[in-house]
């Protein structure tokens, strides 16, 4: 455990926050007030979901439980969150009130009335998280969705920093949008590139002050590598531009240390990169047929990793499953498609070699490319062939689209979760066979995705450069992977008969997934792990996040947070909090 500073004096004073029927919780004249200071926009917050609670069996309940396997429709309601809940440790459950912000104005407001009544105070913007930090009941909600403006620059300079810094290009984002609109804006429509998510509905903010990785992470970095300037709403009511010239500590803070910490950011800027000719993916399966054959895969595709994946060209995982199969879900970026075949054709061949333990995919689309420009595209050929998703709602804008694979994601309630950076020295021949053994005994539990994108071992230096200069686990600088199990289910919420989550299954589901990362964690036993996609009883968190930067986000949650407005599940400062961020910790 990192050495934390004393818990500041107004803890210690015992300043709770308050809850409805509490005697200090502000009157209807004061809500009034507040929604006639933000143009009417202020939402008295009522979940479907818990109104299903009465009626199960109803029709409308039939078509929400439908309704959210769509993420669009999940992020257009201000009551719901992508995810659901988590078994034993939350559920999604709506705020009281909501300022539906459209103007920064809104926010401040939001923001000073929160400070002047003591309220608990949730921001929400793609409603993404795991951790359940965009969601909490009896609290005021600043509701971003509305603020998704996107600005292009030809050559944008930093406040505050002319003659420090060259204009380049860059794009202007409000922390509303999602990734899917600022890739049309950027590459489909501008035929640039901007290092965001891998997931297209996540939000922009939220992504990015949590480090964020997207599929070609290995070749740009972190998104927060990439941020230039962020327009940020502090626990004051100040709007406050942060950049690596003015407020530097609280762009410091930004990049990497977590959403909603340190204030509510309301536009980013970051950084456009030239658009290579290609993206590609490669996805096959490969099936060992024993045991004994499955360990010995599991080290052909180690060896195979360490000499032709751990560079700029590769991003996306590897799956090992319980039923000895390796699950193979790659993109690459600066290779033609017949350059990426090459590559893996050794593997391929030396696999076909043994047809008595090994049985190969070999479909023709395992290996595919596509123009850059239009990978995030909803082409018709890759809408038939099932490469993409729309939002089929009528009326829908047609930037709302999404991968296939992410929509098991919609609505999910977790079951488990966890992550940790693998060392690139454990490909290292004399610790390869420790690695495998690893993964092999862990996968008799539960399966693992190793995640190359998620690490930046073989970035270019330029990338590691820029993930340096964030808040982020320095774990993440040499990490080859990031190790990823986890286990959901489908759509439920507590209390609505019939569509419960199945709690006993949950658990024993989670203890396979305990035990598994079990045996990663005799390999790695202080491994760090990635804030965005965590076990959410994570011990030893502060390390695990943020390792030796801890402290000095510490010192930036004081500086421009000190009463602790600003509260998340593990964020910079909850230790301060009780679990539920209502409580000061005496």
């Amino acid at each position: 455990m990192l050495p934390l500073s004393p818990a500041p004096a107004w803890a210690v004073a015992g300043a709770a926050r308050v809850r409805p029927g509490d005697a200090a919780w502000p009157s209807a004249a004061r809500w009034q007030q507040l929604g006639e200071q933000v143009g009417g926009r202020l939402i008295r917050v009522q979940s479907p979901l818990v109104a299903c609670r009465s009626e199960p069996a109803s029709a409308a309940c039939a078509q929400l439980f439908k309704a959210v396997k769509n993420p669009y429709f999940i992020g257009d309601d201000v009551a719901l969150t992508q995810t659901l809940g988590w078994v034993d440790a939350w559920t999604s459950m709506p705020s009281a009130y909501a300022v539906a912000a459209r103007h920064t104005s809104d926010v401040v407001a939001a923001v000073n009335f929160a400070r002047e009544h003591r309220l608990r105070l949730v921001v929400k913007g793609g409603g993404h998280s795991y951790q359940g930090t965009s969601s909490a009941p009896d609290s005021l909600l600043v509701w971003t969705r509305a603020m998704n403006a996107i600005t292009l620059h030809e050559a944008f300079v930093a406040e505050g920093c002319a003659g420090q810094a060259a204009p380049q290009r860059a794009v202007t984002v409000e922390a509303g949008a999602m990734w899917s609109q600022v890739y049309d804006a950027v590459t489909t429509q501008a035929g640039g590139y901007v290092q965001g998510g891998g997931c297209m509905t996540v939000g922009v903010a939220g992504l990015v002050q949590s480090g964020g990785f997207g599929s070609f992470s290995k070749r740009y970095g972190l998104a927060s590598g990439s941020l230039l300037q962020a327009e940020v709403v502090t626990a004051d009511g100040q709007v406050r531009i942060a950049n690596a010239c003015t407020n530097p500590e609280l762009f410091w803070g930004l990049k990497g240390g977590g959403g909603g910490s340190l204030g509510v950011v309301i536009r980013l800027t970051l950084r456009v990169h030239e658009l290579p000719e290609d993206f590609g993916a490669v996805n096959f399966n490969i099936k060992a047929t024993s045991p004994a054959a499955f360990r010995r895969l599991i080290g052909r595709v180690l060896d195979f990793c360490s000499q032709a994946l751990i560079d700029p060209h590769w991003g996306e995982q590897i799956r090992f499953r319980r039923d000895n199969t390796v699950q193979v879900s790659m993109v690459f970026q600066g290779l033609t498609r017949s350059e990426a075949v090459a590559v893996w054709q050794p593997l391929r061949d030396a696999l076909a070699r043994e047809p008595g333990d090994f049985v190969v995919d070999s479909s023709p689309l395992s290996i595919v490319s596509t123009s850059a420009r239009d990978f995030w595209a909803p082409t018709l050929v890759k809408r038939v062939l099932g490469f993409i998703r729309r939002d089929e709602r009528p009326g829908a804008p047609r930037t709302n689209v999404f991968w296939p694979g992410d929509q098991g994601q919609a609505g999910q309630v977790l079951h488990g979760f966890e992550s940790a950076w693998l060392p690139a020295a454990l490909l290292q021949p004399n610790r390869r066979d420790a690695l495998g053994d690893a993964l092999f005994a862990a996968t008799r539990h539960w399966p693992v995705a190793l995640h190359f994108n998620k690490g930046l071992a073989g970035a270019p230096a330029e990338a590691i450069a820029a993930a340096r200069d964030t808040a982020m686990n320095p774990a993440v600088l040499d990490a080859f992977a990031l190790a990823i199990l986890g286990t959901q289910g489908q759509p439920g919420y507590p209390g609505v008969a019939g569509r419960e989550p199945d709690v006993a299954l949950a658990r024993q589901q989670a203890q396979a997934l305990g035990r598994a990362m079990a045996e990663l964690r005799r390999l790695v036993p202080d491994a760090g792990a990635y804030v965005s996609e965590s076990n959410y009883f994570q011990p030893d968190w502060q390390r695990a996040f943020w390792g030796a930067n801890y402290p000095r986000l510490q010192a930036a949650k004081r500086r421009y947070d000190p009463d602790g407005l600003f509260f998340v599940h593990h964020g910079v400062g909850s230790e301060d909090w009780s679990a539920d961020g209502f409580s000061p910790r005496t």
